[in-house]
Order: structure tokens, then C-alpha cells, then sequence
């Protein structure tokens, strides 16, 4: 196996399919626990997408020989700190991107983030009593916002894509 910085990258990249892969057949799969076997390829799948971004973070750093190289987590690659330090082109997309809310990279990186949060109650509004004590409710308002699979092969196509390209530009100087 190469050991090159663009080497766990791509195994990150490759996880993530293998991950998207399985949650598909388990989604499709009568399985008593297919619910989660989905959700739990579904972490997987952030899990490993969060890892090539931090793979791709890695190899830019270590091309432009930076002395945040080694760092454990994208948060501490992508800050306005490590740009003001030495200018560097595909530093500053991924942090533009990663401060714009609505980008692909941002959302990876707060989906990310969510794994690892304490599962919270919804929280309730004191009810007014003189309202009545029956309520209608619908059960699909209130379920929370799952990752799709085509959204996280978006999310990973675009890795891919982005990886390409920086790596095309990394190697003509």
C-alpha cells in the first residue's frame, strides 16, 4: 500500500460508497432492524465523508508544507487563522465554502458535528389552559431531518470532484 497523503483520501472516499451501498440494501432489505442498519450506514457514510474532507485537507497541507499538517479535525485546517498565516487557493474555497450554511462542506461538517451530540427531547411550549386537552398531531411534521443517500452521494461526488481538481492544480508547479 502507498503511503502517500492522498492514499486515505481516496480509501475514505471508496468507504463512503461501500457505506451508501449498504445502506441502499438495507433500505430495500424486509429486515426486522433494516430501520437500523440504514441509520447506522447513514453515520458511517458522514463518518468516512468526514474523513476523506479531512484526507483532502491533509494533502493540501502537507503540499504547502504547513505546520497545522497533522491536525485531527477539518475545523482546525479550515480557519481564517491558518489563512492569514500563508495564502493558499484551495484552503480558501474549502473555508469559503465551509462558512457559507447551505454548501455541501458546511453541512458535511454540522452533520458531522451532530454525531457525536447527546440525543436531546423535543422541547415542549407550556400549554395554554383554556385550550382544549385533545390535540391533532401529525407524526411526519415532527420527525426529525434525516440525510437522504442521494445526498450523501452528492456530498461525495463533489469531494471527489473537488479532490480532482485541487490535485490537478497541486501538481503542475
Amino acid at each position: 500500500m502507498a503511503y502517500e497523503l492522498y492514499t486515505r483520501t481516496n480509501q475514505k472516499i471508496f468507504f463512503t460508497g461501500l457505506a451508501l451501498e449498504a445502506m441502499h440494501k438495507a433500505a430495500e432489505g424486509r429486515a426486522m432492524n433494516a430501520q437500523a442498519l440504514v441509520q447506522a450506514e447513514r453515520e458511517s457514510a458522514v463518518f468516512h465523508l468526514y474523513g476523506a474532507l479531512l484526507g483532502l485537507c491533509h494533502e493540501i497541507a502537507g503540499f504547502y508544507r504547513l505546520p497545522q499538517g497533522s491536525a485531527p479535525r477539518v475545523e482546525l485546517l479550515l480557519a481564517q487563522e491558518v489563512l492569514d498565516a500563508k495564502a493558499i487557493p484551495e484552503l480558501a474555497e474549502m473555508v469559503e465554502l465551509a462558512r457559507a450554511p447551505n454548501t455541501w462542506l458546511a453541512q458535511l461538517v454540522a452533520a458531522h458535528a451532530a454525531l457525536y451530540q447527546p440525543l436531546q427531547a423535543p422541547k415542549k411550549v407550556k400549554a395554554d389552559v383554556f385550550q382544549p386537552l385533545i390535540e391533532v398531531v401529525s407524526l411526519e411534521e415532527d420527525a426529525p431531518q434525516t440525510l437522504s443517500r442521494e445526498t450523501l452521494e452528492e456530498w461525495r461526488q463533489n469531494l471527489k470532484k473537488m479532490a480532482i481538481r485541487f490535485r490537478d492544480g497541486l501538481n503542475e508547479c
